[in-house]
């Protein structure tokens, strides 16, 4: 049997709960522990901060490297995030043709089923024109039920979410089709109303795509898909929150209203954890300024340079309490997921932990019960 392994933290945040002078025991590559005060053995190591390992379920991409790019830049991207606590990950694809989104989703399945990779989340093609953010508006198309059978069957089980316009013809049933197979329908990139949304809700959308950001803003007599998925408890809310896509105020009122739906993600492309330059999302150009990426054709945000937990730090920063925020980042996305075993520290839960200083930068990562940073 392998030895227990004791992590001590003046904080730990279970997320559910803060704990002072708290620690959690690892066997393997699984918590078999969690407590505070006097413990079975003595601490291998004691940090600040301990918080479970962070759950990013909307990424493009880090440290110079896309999913988009082949399995080899897939674990370039999953290692950049990785070494800043981020130990489950979704792989995002943007919008493509059909083609080319299969050979994609083909060279990320084997990464989903050896456990380097979380799942697969296709943001496009089935998106508005009118809200489609960096995504090529040539290459928009409406759900046709072949296609989406055919991206879903080449996935298999590694296909974890879908993001789409309800609105676009055909998509009521595509999310029938896909919720039938387990996987997770978003709302995002949408000229929806709230009527609109509201009939995709009924249908089994369970998930906003970065609430508010390339959306129909709402109005006091048409109040849109922001309010409608907003107001809706069988729906999860993703954030972006690095300072550019969300006003703190904006930031502050969604995590109340949203309460334990509001999930933090990253929306990172290639140039996340990297410097300014020229990159690219998908098929279109991005230049990176100030850490800000915007297309290069028009200036528009083209996803974000966002790390999970600068994401922790900013949330903090716009005044949303700490526990909140950690909970946002890992036992949200968890839930939203239907994953069971991550984002938490509880007994039995996977050993995955990330320790924080008092600033709440990144200090070590366990990941499956393994140091990837120390």
């Amino acid at each position: 049997m392998e030895p227990v392994q004791l992590l001590r933290a003046a904080r730990v945040i279970t997320p559910d709960r803060e704990l002072a002078d708290g620690w959690v025991a690892v066997r393997g590559d699984r918590i078999v522990e969690v407590g505070q005060g006097s413990a079975p053995q003595d601490a291998d190591v004691t940090y600040a901060v301990l918080v479970p390992g962070l759950v990013d379920i909307h990424n493009h991409g880090g440290g110079g490297a896309a999913f988009t790019d082949g399995s080899e830049a897939a674990l370039r991207a999953r290692d950049a995030h990785l070494g800043r606590g981020t130990t489950t990950l979704v792989a995002s694809l943007v919008t493509d043709s059909v083609e080319v989104l299969l050979e994609q989703v083909r060279a990320l399945t084997p990464l989903v089923h050896s456990g380097d990779l979380a799942g697969i989340h296709l943001e496009g093609p089935w998106l508005a024109p009118r809200w489609r953010g960096a995504h090529p508006s040539g290459l928009l198309a409406d759900p046709d039920a072949a296609d989406v059978a055919a991206l879903a069957d080449a996935a298999g089980d590694a296909l974890v979410m879908v993001t789409l316009a309800p609105e676009r013809p055909g998509a009521l049933e595509a999310i029938g089709l896909l919720t039938g197979r387990g996987v997770r329908v978003a709302v995002g990139h949408t000229d929806a109303t709230y009527d609109q949304t509201r009939a995709a809700i009924g249908a089994g959308a369970s998930m906003a795509t970065h609430l508010y950001n390339a959306a129909r803003p709402h109005h006091h007599r048409e109040p849109g898909p922001s309010v409608a998925l907003l107001e809706d408890p069988r729906v999860f809310i993703e954030s972006i929150v690095d300072g550019v896509h969300l006003h703190p105020a904006v930031v502050r009122a969604t995590a109340e209203a949203a309460g334990r739906r509001w999930v933090l993600v990253t929306d990172a492309m290639a140039a996340a954890l990297m410097g300014d330059g020229s990159y690219e999302l998908g098929t279109v150009g991005v230049e990176v300024v100030q850490g800000v990426a915007r297309l290069s054709e028009d200036g528009a945000l083209a996803g974000s340079t966002l790390s999970l937990d600068r994401a922790v730090r900013t949330a903090v920063g716009c005044g949303v309490p700490l526990l909140e925020a950690v909970h946002a980042a890992t036992a949200a996305p968890a839930a939203a997921m239907g994953w069971g075993d991550v984002g938490r520290l509880e007994p039995g839960c996977r050993a995955d932990l990330v320790a924080l200083d008092d600033d709440l930068g990144v200090r070590a990562v366990v990941r499956h019960g393994r140091w990837v940073i120390r």
